[in-house]
Order: structure tokens, then C-alpha cells, then sequence
């Protein structure tokens, strides 16, 4: 059982239902897609679930990019010691 004087998003239920509702309102979105009409300029685009897909494929890239970058740009714990 969590403290009393935990913050309520550090508790296990709260992140619990927070996941579970970030998944329904995703989802939701996902099969919005299929009823909306689509405007597509390239082949691809048109496709039902595009843009979650893209957006997801964006995030992915980003981080991994991130992480090249911050191993290219590491530097020792001690650079400033010396």
C-alpha cells in the first residue's frame, strides 16, 4: 500500500490506469482513422493507421538518434577534474 504522503502519479494504481487509458484513447483514435475520409498526397499516407505508425516510427528514431548523439558527445566523469 502506498504512503499517504505519496504524490498520486507515483502510485502503482494510478500509472496502472493512467496505461490503460492512454492504450483505449490510442486505439480509439486508430479505428477513428478507418471511418475519417483522407486526403493523401503520397500512395502511403492514405493508408488507415499511417499517421500512428509514422508518429511512433518519428519517436523511435528520435530517441535512438539521441542516444548516438550522447555516446558521440560523452565525455569521461572526471573531464573537468583534471
Amino acid at each position: 500500500m502506498a504512503a499517504r504522503n505519496d504524490h498520486w502519479l507515483v502510485r502503482p494504481r494510478t500509472i496502472r490506469l493512467l496505461w490503460r487509458g492512454f492504450v483505449v484513447v490510442l486505439a480509439g483514435l486508430v479505428l477513428l482513422d478507418l471511418v475519417i475520409a483522407h486526403d493523401p498526397n503520397f500512395g502511403i499516407d492514405g493508408l488507415p493507421g499511417f499517421s500512428a505508425a509514422f508518429g511512433f516510427a518519428a519517436c523511435v528514431g528520435l530517441v535512438l538518434g539521441a542516444k548516438a548523439l550522447g555516446l558521440l558527445l560523452k565525455r569521461p566523469d572526471d573531464y573537468y577534474d583534471r
